[in-house]
């Protein structure tokens, strides 16, 4: 597996009741405050896999990877990262990962520019658009 690979980073895009799951980094990366439940995707892994992972380890929700929805590498942090669509099938969402996370909210469709005013991966944004405005 190449370094790039290694490198890569699984983002899951958690949408529960009309809501979709952000989590505030401790240690913002650049302007990144607010983000999906992401980190680097370990080698035996997939992007999926990584995604349901991280989602547990920093916030306690258990997901199951949906969909991939994109990639891209991320503007601000120059990494590769994997967006996969997921859905919630037990524990709660809290702020598990404590040298990791600050806070978690269930932000609705109208309040996600308030917590990433410069905006989203365009597959991102559709996806939310679409399940979090019918």
């Amino acid at each position: 597996m190449t370094t790039d690979a290694k490198r890569a980073i699984a983002a899951a895009v958690v949408v529960h009741d009309e809501r979709v799951l952000l989590v505030r980094r401790r240690v913002a990366e650049g302007a990144l405050s607010w983000q999906f439940p992401a980190g680097k995707i370990e080698p035996e892994e997939t992007p999926e896999e990584a995604a349901a992972r991280e989602t547990a380890e920093e916030t306690g929700l258990l997901v199951v990877p949906q969909s991939v929805l994109g990639q891209r590498v991320h503007p601000m942090t120059g990494r590769k990262i994997h967006y996969i669509a997921c859905r919630p099938v037990g524990g709660e969402a809290v702020a598990a990962s404590t040298d990791e996370v600050a806070g978690r909210t269930w932000a609705t469709h109208g309040e996600i520019p308030q917590y990433v005013p410069y905006g989203l991966f365009e597959p991102v944004q559709d996806y939310l658009d679409a399940v979090l405005l019918s």
